[in-house]
């Protein structure tokens, strides 16, 4: 359990709690010990189902704490009563893409005048690296970037958290696109399936989260979600798979060019994540960069004993 200097918990507010990557900071954060409050949005309106996620989070000894991005006052009311916060808004877009919405919580903070932290949403490829990135794809960065200039520019102290792709999107479905399953039969495989890239299970990385957010070592520093035994190619994924299942996949090997190919002809969604593939498998823009040792999340955190892709792919055979 980590405290304040005055001896008492650590208060952590999570914006974005009901999504998947949110509801995981809220457990993470009351199984670190810090004194948790989630926002309830009135955006919800009568999704039943994120209601009853809420409910549940009070039972385990979360607080909710009523507040809209339509309300400014209502936000800074929200964020004085914590000491951290931390937003798990959704940045993809084949979901919901609320990255600029976090310049309202920006706002909010600065006016509040009293969070010692602020981690936005990021969680993936670093975006001060992807000033290439294809469009529309690039979108994603550019906002990021913006969140970040925003932050930096009021003085508000900060942890960014970057650079592993999650597991539920690119190992149980071998790194297919347009599925979460793996296949039965056939397997697109990137270039030579040979590029180095980094994933995490998303409970590590709420883990992580939890660990990184009032540790005075990573303020104001980017932290690298890049455990050693996840630096895996994509043909390490699927070897992995056929291991486990005992039957070789047919391999159509996807050349730079052809992935490319018809991208204008694709949906707006499609063509960003086309573009992201192409940067993580193609380029290897995870682990095309040196991480030190005090800036990587397994190497600060090895108490964290994250899950190998080996035993997530298993809950699939």
């Amino acid at each position: 359990m980590r405290e304040t200097n005055c001896g008492e918990k650590t208060r952590v507010l999570v914006v974005g709690g009901t999504g998947s990557l949110g509801r995981r900071i809220v457990k993470e954060c009351l199984a670190e010990g810090h004194e948790t409050y989630v926002l309830q949005r009135p955006e919800i309106g009568c999704d039943m189902e994120k209601l009853h996620l809420l409910h549940s989070y009070k039972r385990l000894g979360a607080h909710l704490i009523e507040g809209s991005f339509s309300d400014h006052q209502s936000l800074v009311s929200a964020v004085k009563q914590v000491d951290i916060v931390v937003s798990a808004m959704s940045g993809v877009h084949f979901r919901t893409h609320n990255i600029l919405v976090q310049l309202k919580l920006v706002e909010a903070i600065k006016e509040a005048g009293n969070v010692k932290r602020f981690i936005p949403s990021e969680f993936g490829m670093d975006p001060t690296r992807m000033a290439h990135a294809i469009p529309p794809g690039s979108e994603t960065f550019e906002q990021k970037l913006e969140v970040r200039n925003a932050i930096e520019a009021a003085g508000i102290p900060h942890t960014y958290l970057v650079g592993a792709c999650f597991a539920a999107y690119f190992v149980g479905n071998l790194s297919q696109m347009g599925t979460l399953v793996p296949p039965k039969q056939k397997v697109d495989i990137y270039g030579d399936g040979n590029v180095k890239v980094v994933f995490i299970d998303e409970d590590d990385m709420a883990k992580y989260t939890a660990k990184t957010l009032n540790d005075p070592r990573t303020m104001n520093k980017t932290v690298f979600v890049r455990p050693t035994d996840n630096i895996l190619t994509q043909l390490d994924i699927v070897q992995i798979w056929e291991k486990l299942t005992g039957k070789e996949l047919d391999k159509t090997y996807v050349s730079a060019n052809d992935f490319l190919a018809d991208i204008e002809d694709k949906e707006i969604a499609h063509q960003a994540g086309l573009g992201h593939f192409f940067h993580i498998f193609y380029e290897g823009c995870l682990t095309d960069h040196e991480v030190r040792d005090d800036e990587e999340a397994s190497k600060l955190y090895p108490d964290v004993e994250y899950k190998r892709m080996d035993e997530y792919l298993k809950i699939f055979v």
